[in-house]
């Protein structure tokens, strides 16, 4: 199972951006955990990051056919983008929703998600934690086909 991990606007100023809601794990140290995690189930993992919400719509669309599942992360893009919700809707790849903070209990703008649209589940929340998370439902989907 291949698995695509993506993450939107400021996830690569992790451990920089607002510590005492993200915490202080570092992007890299998030995609050392992720790794680790994916490789000890036998899984492929990719990592994709950007702050430009195009380039998170052509990585959507380029993985049409080549993996299996995507774990998203939008970032501020959750509240305001209907084009990754479209993207997603367009290849149909299984997708869980990630945040490593409890946007449901942050400002009112934060409560709405276009992206949940697309997304078997969404995790919230749970910190990094959050990711591995969504490997596990994304293996379980990949499990009952």
């Amino acid at each position: 199972m291949k698995i695509l991990v993506i993450n939107g606007p400021n996830l690569n100023m992790l451990g920089i951006r607002e510590p005492q809601i993200y915490g202080r794990e570092t992007y890299r140290s998030l995609l050392e955990k992720i790794e680790c995690y994916c490789k000890a189930k036998s899984l492929d993992v990719e990592f994709f990051q950007s702050n430009h919400e195009g380039d998170l719509v052509d990585r959507i669309q380029a993985a049409y056919g080549a993996v299996d599942g995507i774990v998203i992360n939008p970032g501020a893009y959750t509240h305001t983008s209907v084009a990754i919700l479209d993207a997603l809707k367009a290849v149909s790849i299984p997708a869980v929703e990630v945040h490593i903070s409890e946007v449901d209990k942050r400002e009112e703008f934060r409560q709405i998600s276009y992206i949940r649209a697309a997304c078997i589940a969404t995790i919230t929340g749970h910190g990094t934690d959050g990711y591995l998370e969504a490997i596990d439902i994304l293996c379980q989907k990949g499990e009952s086909k």
